[in-house]
């Protein structure tokens, strides 16, 4: 049987909240798609332009650990339509997710786009893999122009996804965003100093 989000996030001390806030009956009586456990075309497009994502695990003490995961875009991959896959990096060389994750491979993966103020959340199971134990996912992940030494891969299974509102998204650009923005205004302003310059050569000196 396939669960929504909602179902795996709604545990009783959740219901707990939201009937302490008077709102339990709307989430009990929702009538939305609750499955949501096949990436659609959408989802795919939308992880795909994707340069970083946050990933949340849980240590056996029970504290929770996020983490900033980025690369160029698109280097978490779409293997198939319940399965993504991507390089881990060498970062600080401290290895909480990756200890966290073999013992318990249940994680939460957030996916922003500040500018369209959009964000994807997914709840999944995470395989480690090494570089050699399925050379065709190492393929798939493995970007020969990034400077980034991959140690393992990480496979990601999907369990659910849901999309969030954008209210409280405080939109944000990287600079190449910001540099495409302005690409139009940099090239009228360069044809109109073309223009200047044309009409100053022919008026001829003042």
């Amino acid at each position: 049987m396939s669960y929504g989000f909602l179902d795996i996030a709604s545990t009783p001390s959740v219901r707990a909240a939201q009937a302490e806030m008077g709102i339990d009956h709307f989430w009990s009586d929702f009538s939305g798609d609750r499955t949501m456990d096949r990436f659609t075309e959408g989802e795919k497009a939308f992880i795909g332009e994707r340069d970083s994502f946050y990933m949340a695990t849980v240590s056996e003490t029970g504290w929770p650990y996020i983490q900033h995961r980025g690369g160029p875009a698109g280097f978490l991959k779409v293997v198939d339509d319940r399965t993504l896959a991507f390089a881990d990096f060498r970062g600080n060389r401290q290895y909480i997710s990756t200890g966290n994750l073999a013992a318990s491979d249940k994680a939460c993966l957030f996916l922003m786009d500040y500018p369209r103020r959009a964000r994807l959340k997914i709840y999944a199971h995470v395989e480690k893999l090494a570089l050699d134990e399925d050379p065709a996912i190492t393929a798939l992940v493995t970007d020969a122009g990034y400077r980034g030494k991959a140690e393992r891969i990480f496979k990601v299974r999907l369990e659910a996804f849901d999309w969030n509102c954008p209210q409280h998204i405080t939109p944000r650009f990287t600079e190449k965003e910001v540099a495409a923005a302005v690409r139009p205004l940099q090239d009228r302003l360069a044809e109109l100093e073309q223009e200047n310059a044309a009409l100053r050569a022919k008026a001829g000196p003042a």
